[in-house]
């Protein structure tokens, strides 16, 4: 966006892109990448969740000072990535000094809403904050007064009256005070001029926060005051000191004597604070619109038009509270601002009566478009997720779009999103993560994981391709790797009619392994009679069956036996791939191996019922 160019607010570099012929390539949500904001997304975050927590648990005043209390939380977290940002700006790091320009504004339009918006404060408050407001944020005289103060005779100081105009300006009445008397007693002949002046600004009427007065009292006390300023100006007390003069006119509200001093206040906003002091100390809230747009013109006098950053501030002093949310928006680089600032808002119901055309509130709108901008950072993402969801109308949408663009690229991120999925019982998503992973693992040949994963996702047909492939490397290799998935599938292996038989697989080589043959010989022939056995795996079945039949005690019945004589006929008989089968030299070996143990066995079970029988 390209402003206006004007150089007359401190701010002016923040909101301005200098015109110019080059093309720029605009990239969203660039300043999530900047990491020294990392602390302002990830503190806020906290907040944020704290104010969405405490909603219900005060009401009334004790309700309103814990919104104030988060608005001014909010407010630290800017200061601080300011200061975390200090050393790169004084460096003239132009990227580093634009950061801390973006968020001294932000501030300064954020403490602005909290005067006027959260903490809503009234007639005579309302003018301390104010005042509070532009000391804070507008005109820092520390470095001046330091260098006034160190040296050898301060009143003599170039920059010594500028330093008293300031303070006065600012309504710092005993710091202009404490100098003045430094002036007093460089000049003895002087000393009446400076004690009638110094008199006027310790009585001065201003606004208590305690409500010791009422505004009736004030305004009385303040004309009477008002009055014997305007004596002695008038009796030309001050004549002979042009500075003192100008002092006793501002005192006075005199707005030519205060604009003399433009150069000191650099801002309208400035001018209009200092203009309400010496003027009007009591102003009612929706009295500030007609002082705040007077102050600008007077203050810009033609020679300049309006930043964005007036606007917004002139939107505030109007109360136009959707203004100042459209500008911030419109000129702003990211979407924390207005997210948050809006949210804080809608909490302070101020905001409930506006709806968007397409059927969300402002405050769930703008959590959506921050919460979409902090998905698109390989971190910053688990905070977005609960920004969507405290958004109760689409966030779910959004948060389910956005969790299945989240690059898996390791397993532990994986089962964070995994994690966050589950929580919220977003079970296609968490089928789908489930079948990325899965299939990850199978082409990198990680079987263990592969079935892990599929075994979550429930996904049936992949649980039945991996366990094939497990079959298959065991009957390359002679062996199973994974084993401690494998003994403790549990009820999960009966996702599948193939995993289920991987599983009891595994268990027969278990009881094989602990010598328990005949569980593991019924097992086996269940396994070979249930028909749960690939076709292609029945011979290494019947192989395994080779050592029980060999055993010195009888293990197989002759039932067992014949059952087992039965699926050899059948394997060889019902091979599709039969006369290759015969042509097998180590195949056909094996046949006649298993046909002869077969035999064997049938002849020592009869000999061993026969006996049995006849006994």
């Amino acid at each position: 966006l390209c402003f206006p160019c004007c150089t007359h607010s401190p701010y002016s570099q923040a909101f301005l892109t200098p015109s110019s012929s080059r093309v720029f390539v605009v990239r969203r949500d660039q300043d999530i990448y900047i990491h020294t904001l990392r602390k302002l997304f990830n503190e806020s975050h906290g907040i944020f969740m704290g104010l969405q927590r405490s909603e219900e648990e005060l009401a009334g005043k004790s309700r309103k000072a814990q919104l104030v209390q988060v608005s001014k939380n909010y407010r630290s977290v800017i200061r601080a990535c300011m200061e975390d940002m200090h050393q790169a700006a004084a460096l003239k790091l132009g990227p580093a000094f634009l950061q801390v320009s973006i968020l001294s504004a932000m501030e300064l339009i954020w403490n602005l809403c909290e005067i006027l918006f959260v903490e809503a404060a009234t007639a005579g408050p309302l003018l301390l904050r104010l005042l509070d407001w532009v000391r804070l944020h507008v005109c820092d005289v520390d470095s001046m007064v330091r260098e006034v103060l160190s040296s050898e005779s301060p009143s003599k100081h170039k920059l010594f009256w500028n330093v008293v105009d300031v303070f006065v300006l600012q309504g710092r009445m005993d710091e202009a005070r404490h100098l003045l008397s430094k002036e007093a007693s460089a000049n003895p002949a002087s000393m009446n001029m400076y004690k009638i002046l110094d008199d006027l600004m310790k009585k001065m009427p201003v606004p208590s926060l305690g409500n010791t007065q009422t505004l009736t009292e004030l305004e009385l006390k303040w004309q009477h005051w008002h009055e014997e300023c305007q004596r002695y100006l008038q009796d030309g007390t001050f004549a002979s000191n042009p500075h003192m003069e100008s002092i006793c006119k501002i005192l006075l509200g005199d707005e030519d004597a205060i604009l003399e001093k433009k150069e000191l206040m650099t801002t309208w906003y400035h001018f209009l604070v200092t203009r309400l002091l010496y003027s009007h100390p009591t102003v009612k809230p929706m009295e500030l619109r007609f002082y705040a747009q007077s102050s600008m013109d007077l203050f810009l006098g033609g020679e300049s038009s309006p930043e964005p950053l007036d606007l917004i501030l002139m939107a505030a002093f109007e109360f136009e509270m959707h203004q100042v949310i459209k500008e911030c928006s419109i000129v702003l680089s990211n979407w924390w601002f207005v997210a948050h600032l809006t949210d804080l808002l809608d909490h302070c119901k101020l905001l409930q009566s506006h709806n968007l055309y397409f059927g969300s509130n402002m405050r769930e709108f703008l959590l959506l478009e921050y919460a979409s901008g902090l998905f698109s950072h390989h971190s910053l993402w688990q905070l977005g997720v609960d920004y969507f969801d405290h958004c109760p109308q689409f966030g779910r949408v959004y948060l389910e779009l956005h969790i299945e663009r989240v690059p898996l690229s390791t397993e532990q991120k994986a089962l964070k999103v995994l994690r966050i999925c589950e929580q919220r019982q977003m079970h296609e998503q968490v089928r789908s993560i489930c079948k990325i992973m899965a299939m990850k693992a199978l082409r990198n040949n990680r079987l263990g994981s592969a079935l892990s994963w599929s075994i979550r996702a429930k996904d049936a047909a992949f649980a039945t391709l991996i366990s094939d492939r497990f079959l298959k490397d065991y009957c390359e290799k002679g062996c199973f790797s994974d084993l401690d998935l494998i003994d403790n599938l549990g009820p999960s292996m009966l996702l599948s009619d193939r995993l289920t038989f991987l599983g009891k697989y595994r268990e027969f080589h278990r009881l094989y392994g602990e010598k328990r043959f005949a569980e593991a010989a019924r097992l086996l022939l269940t396994l070979m009679t249930a028909h749960i056995a690939p076709c292609s795996f029945w011979m290494t079945l019947l192989t395994d069956a080779l050592p029980l039949l060999e055993q010195k005690e009888v293990i197989f019945s002759a039932e067992q036996t014949y059952e087992l004589m039965r699926c050899l006929e059948d394997l060889t008989a019902g091979n599709p791939d039969k006369q290759k089968f015969q042509d097998d030299d180590v195949e056909t070996t094996k046949v006649e191996m298993l046909r002869l143990a077969l035999a064997r066995n049938l002849a020592r079970v009869i000999v061993k019922e026969g006996t049995v029988e006849g006994s």
